[in-house]
């Protein structure tokens, strides 16, 4: 009755199959942390750089000006920045080659904001898939730890003649650490995914709204047949467009 049922002692008395599972499910459950916590960081510095970005456009900064400084600032930009970037980067090739037709400059500038848009998603949704994975899987692989545990367990007390709650324990015990250090691994996991999913989710509507803004702004323009030289980020666009 004095035996040592610490998790430590278990698992080091597990079967090798046992402590294999515990093993993968112990590296997995550190890769799910960090992934968690580069995700984190990743999208405070996203929504960071987002804010930054649209008080200054709105702040009635010129759009050539705003689009000088995305150019020169690309490799730390966010990714509202970097949508604006296409857009102009698209309408000024346009206008450059003598379009004149507002359907068309409207719509590759919204096609090249569309397809950026694109891109950031796809980065901001990168590493979700892997924490998904490890949220459905781990407690099925921990639960398979376990189902071998308790087989082992019964196939060893097979030889003995009189079978006691002190010799059924510690093999029971064992395999249900496997299960535990499962669902270790998968809770955080599954936590991490909902709220990324949701912050992914507010970040994708921010910068959809911005991208029909932004063309509407265009739009203003071009029916003014004006370029865009600083008139539509002012501050009264800001207040009647938003």
């Amino acid at each position: 009755m004095n035996q040592d049922l610490s998790i430590l002692t278990l698992l080091l008395h597990a079967s090798l199959p046992v402590q294999l599972v515990v093993l993968l499910l112990a590296g997995i459950s550190i890769a799910s942390w960090a992934a968690i916590f580069r995700k984190f960081f990743a999208l405070k510095r996203m929504r960071a750089l987002n804010d930054e970005f649209e008080r200054e456009f709105w702040s009635g900064t010129s759009l050539n000006e705003l689009f000088s400084s995305a150019a020169q600032n690309a490799k730390f930009a966010g990714p509202m920045e970097r949508i604006f970037a296409s857009g102009m980067r698209e309408y000024q090739k346009l206008r450059e080659r003598h379009v004149t037709d507002t359907p068309t400059l409207l719509d590759g500038a919204r096609r090249a904001m569309r397809a950026s848009f694109q891109r950031e998603l796809d980065v901001a949704e990168s590493n979700l898939s892997f924490l998904a994975t490890v949220g459905s899987v781990s407690p099925y692989v921990g639960l398979f730890g376990t189902v071998w545990g308790i087989m082992h367990a019964f196939t060893g007390l097979a030889a003995l003649t009189q079978v006691t709650l002190a010799t059924v324990a510690p093999g029971i015990a064992e395999a249900l650490v496997a299960t535990a250090i499962g669902l270790f691994a998968a809770i955080p996991a599954v936590v991490g995914y909902n709220r990324f999913a949701r912050e992914i989710d507010k970040i994708a509507i921010a910068l959809e709204t911005f991208i029909e803004e932004f063309s509407n702004i265009l739009q203003r323009n071009l029916s003014t047949h004006q370029p865009p030289q600083g008139t539509a980020a002012s501050t009264s666009v800001s207040a009647t467009g938003r």
